[in-house]
């Protein structure tokens, strides 16, 4: 096997720029802002690190997924973060259960997990992971764009805690759960125009 460099810094750069704008980046930043964000970033990167592996390993196979059922299911799960987000902000006493952050491991790596595993199925950047593979080994792509998932992942994590620290609690609540709305609409309408 010939191992690439130049394969890995364009996997990075590829997958970087397209998960930027990207639904699962604005999800994390605001699961960051409720949850501890290094086990928010311990959930997320897991579950790229499986789709990295499924999109190498499978290559342009997981193009063949059923993409509506997936995106329905993704829209769902943000819809439900939206109303948790939204009901969370509901609480009158900063005392409450509803307003403290989720501290316990397993619960916030579940959530994220989840999230991001549910939603990034025969998406763009898997798609383009699974093509770079084809051209480009599998070993340096999938370092590449595994490097690339997490790092996108920790960029909006530490944004996320940036600006909880600075707003009040329930105005983050409820601008996540907004943004979580938008995302469960954007779903969506990718699910019935594709």
């Amino acid at each position: 096997m010939n191992f690439d460099p130049l394969a890995v810094i364009t996997a990075f750069g590829l997958i970087f720029l397209a998960e930027l704008p990207d639904k699962t980046m604005f999800a994390s930043l605001a699961m960051g802002t409720r949850m501890r964000p290094l086990y928010v970033w311990f959930g997320t990167s897991t579950a790229f690190l499986v789709h990295v592996a499924l999109a190498v390993g499978a290559g342009s196979l997981l193009s063949l997924l059923p993409g509506t059922a997936v995106k329905l299911v993704s829209a769902a799960l943000f819809a439900f973060g939206a109303f948790m987000l939204w009901r969370g902000g509901d609480e009158d006493g900063e005392d409450d259960a509803g307003g403290k952050a989720v501290t316990s491991f397993w619960p916030v790596y579940t959530t994220a997990f989840t999230a991001v595993f549910v939603s990034e199925w025969g998406d763009l950047t898997q798609i383009t992971t699974a093509n770079l593979a084809a051209t480009n080994g599998w070993l340096p792509t999938a370092i590449g764009s595994a490097a690339a998932l997490m790092s996108v992942s920790a960029l909006a994590l530490l944004a996320g805690r940036f600006i909880a620290k600075r707003v009040p609690l329930r105005t983050v609540q409820r601008v996540g759960a907004l943004c979580m709305a938008g995302l469960a609409v954007w779903t969506l309408v990718e699910a019935f125009t594709a």
